[in-house]
């Protein structure tokens, strides 16, 4: 219960918050159960039902619970029809796939990812002080995570990587070497927007922006193409809308910042700029991760042409991919170190989920997801142009969002982070169609300031209303 001082309702103590937001631990646990490390020696668990899965499970039921008592956001009919058409698609490539019962594990997989989660996520955030509890989630993880890779790069513990062990991966392992980049990109975004946002106090943005830069460096050294060029992207947009001149002072401290890693520190120097002259190689001189990407995705154009309606089905891709590759394709990756044996893993996806989409579910399964996106993002970037409140709210949503949408086109789905895109597609949703009951006046701490503002005028500290 709260502390009553000098006939003054005090600041609510853990037992409150908890009783007020306790549907959202399911969602705190999926993003960070992540910190749990993989099995040593098992660079295949990366493709296992992991604690984040199991949490997401529980954030699902939890959001069908509250949904039969009545307690959960209303959806306006776009929301019903952004949210639910993928499972019709998904359920077509299932039933259509040349051997429905291989299909099946990929039909859950997709419903988990595109249509539970993000719809659990919409429904029970309900206002805009439980959206930054949930973002907040994602700096916690990226700094811990980010702080394992730097270890391993100092220490020589990390992935394989030009052969020394110095590749930055947390606790995900050489199976999974995008992990860690992916969930620091998460919170360098995260930690961008916050230190952007119009509205907040001007210590949370110092603090935001501090996060920022301390993310940088185990960006750096995961050595990831792809994670480089869709955090570059996502970060600048998200400064661009939140204002030319904060952009500029943001952009100058991350170029000193690289200097004084990268060229002053010499940290990975040599490494990094072979890894950047690479992205521009990728016609004249292409290394054979390059060449392989390019041959498959080649063979996801060929699985379209030859079923352009509904594709080959899900999880019909490794299938099918000896059938359309050229013989140009390697046999697989090679990932060895983080206290893992060396293993040969097959290339079992286009890596361009747009790709895989298309070869396994053709121009049906496409227009509804990627439909949807299309639709989330329009109306996200709509709504921030409008200069609604809770802009810190909309710049995250869509700093997320468009990192997403521009890692898929290097990236696909698989690995223990990639529950961590239905959460991210469900915040996105969350601004991008407001619930009609948005209108009304917030039930929570909608903003900082309104909350503080709020609770002075009244003779009380700030508090968060109880969950009908």
């Amino acid at each position: 219960m709260s502390l009553v001082v000098s006939g003054h309702r005090a600041l609510p103590g853990l037992p409150d918050l908890l009783r007020r937001h306790w549907p959202l631990l399911p969602l705190a646990a999926t993003v960070l159960f992540l910190l749990a490390p993989l099995p040593a020696g098992d660079a295949t668990a990366s493709g296992k039902v992991g604690p984040a899965d199991a949490a997401s499970l529980l954030l699902a039921f939890v959001c069908a619970v509250q949904a039969l008592r009545g307690r959960v956001r209303a959806l306006t009919p776009l929301g019903v029809l952004v949210l639910g058409t993928p499972a019709v698609g998904l359920a077509i490539a299932t039933m259509t796939a040349g051997d429905p019962y291989a299909a099946l594990p990929g039909f859950v997989r997709y419903l988990q990812v595109f249509v539970l989660v993000p719809a659990a996520v919409v429904l029970l955030v309900r206002d805009a002080a439980e959206f930054r509890l949930a973002a907040g989630c994602f700096v916690v993880l990226a700094l811990m995570q980010g702080a394992v890779g730097v270890v391993q790069y100092a220490t020589h513990t990390g992935a394989s990587y030009q052969g020394q062990n110095v590749r930055a991966v947390g606790t995900f392992g050489p199976g999974d070497v995008m992990g860690m980049a992916t969930v620091v990109a998460y919170g360098l975004i995260v930690a961008t927007a916050a230190g952007l946002a119009p509205g907040l106090p001007r210590r949370v943005r110092r603090i935001g922006g501090g996060v920022a830069l301390v993310l940088v460096l185990p960006l750096v050294l995961s050595f990831s193409r792809g994670v480089w060029i869709a955090t570059a992207g996502a970060a600048v947009l998200v400064m661009l809308l939140a204002g030319i001149r904060r952009a500029l002072k943001v952009l100058l401290a991350l170029a000193a910042a690289g200097v004084v890693l990268v060229g002053g520190l010499g940290v990975g120097s040599d490494m990094v700029a072979e890894r950047l002259t690479s992205i521009t190689q990728v016609s004249s001189a292409p290394d054979q991760s390059v060449t392989d990407r390019y041959t498959m995705w080649a063979a996801a154009e060929s699985m379209w042409r030859e079923r352009p309606a509904v594709g080959v089905g899900l999880k019909g891709f490794p299938a099918n991919r000896d059938g359309h590759a050229s013989l140009g394709l390697s046999s697989g990756s090679d990932t060895a170190g983080a206290g893992q044996a060396y293993l040969r893993q097959p290339l079992l996806s286009p890596h361009n989920m747009y790709l895989l989409i298309l070869s396994e579910q053709g121009l049906i399964g496409l227009i509804a997801l990627a439909g949807g996106w299309a639709a989330l993002l329009v109306a996200g970037l709509r709504r921030l142009a409008a200069g609604e409140g809770m802009r810190d709210c909309g710049l995250i949503a869509i700093g997320l969002f468009v990192w997403q949408l521009t890692d898929f086109l290097y990236a696909d789905i698989g690995g223990p982070s990639t529950v961590l895109t239905g959460v991210i597609i469900g915040l996105a949703a969350w601004w991008a169609l407001p619930s009609p009951q948005d209108a009304d006046p917030p039930r929570g701490a909608a903003s900082v300031s309104g909350a503080v503002g709020g609770a002075v005028s009244r003779g009380r500290a700030p508090g968060v209303a109880a969950r009908p």
